[in-house]
């Protein structure tokens, strides 16, 4: 097995190769307006540093979101391409429960990411590998007191202190993770999620309600 992971959902371009073992190497940069421009370059440094080529992986794992309706569709256009292209499968997996299985926190917590708008993407989790809540988008302020007394990780936890007191690091998704979360997931014999984007609410870019008709003279 030869797993290529990859997130855009964050301002972070990541990506990783696993072995089925291990992850081999990593690429992860944090830019959050050049996903497009940055994440072929990464799967090229990182095939190059474990010495493979892209003909040698077996499956592509991508992070599904929540996320940006624009940063977010880079990384599952790619996923799916690159798995049209060589005939793997491609699986999705929560770009939270990435977070999640990265912060290793023993109990009950959050995972918030940054949702832009003053609101945040989160979800609650019993132990990194089970989540408990449905992702959603919301408001700090409204979700006070589901979060009260958890403590959380993710950007969107680091930017709210007064929703989040006890918010601390990783801030972003690493495809290393994701790698890691979908290797252990997939040798247990569970099906992951389709690739399809978890958006959670409409892209900020709109068609005009009142747009002017040009007719011909």
């Amino acid at each position: 097995m030869l797993l290529l992971a990859l997130d855009t959902a964050t301002p972070a371009v990541t990506v990783a190769l696993h072995n089925g073992s291990d992850v081999i190497a990593e690429s992860t940069q944090v830019d959050a307006r050049r996903h497009g421009e940055l994440l072929l370059p990464a799967v090229d440094r990182a095939l190059h540093t474990a010495g493979l080529k892209l003909d040698a992986v077996t499956d592509i794992v991508v992070g599904i979101g929540p996320g940006p309706y624009t940063g977010l569709r880079v990384g599952l256009m790619t996923a799916d391409t690159f798995g049209l292209a060589l005939g793997v499968p491609v699986h999705g997996v929560c770009t939270l429960d990435g977070l999640a299985y990265a912060a290793d926190l023993p109990g009950p917590f959050v995972v918030a990411t940054d949702a832009r708008r003053k609101e945040v993407y989160w979800a609650r989790y019993d132990d990194p590998r089970t989540r408990v809540t449905d992702p959603a988008v919301d408001r700090p302020a409204d979700i006070a007191a589901q979060v009260e007394g958890l403590p959380a990780v993710g950007a969107g936890a680091l930017l709210y202190p007064e929703t989040f007191p006890q918010a601390h690091g990783p801030e972003h998704v690493t495809a290393a993770a994701l790698a890691a979360l979908a290797a252990e997931r997939l040798a247990k014999g569970e099906k992951l999620p389709d690739p399809r984007p978890l958006y959670l609410r409409r892209p900020d870019a709109q068609v005009p309600k009142n747009y002017k008709v040009v007719t011909p003279k």
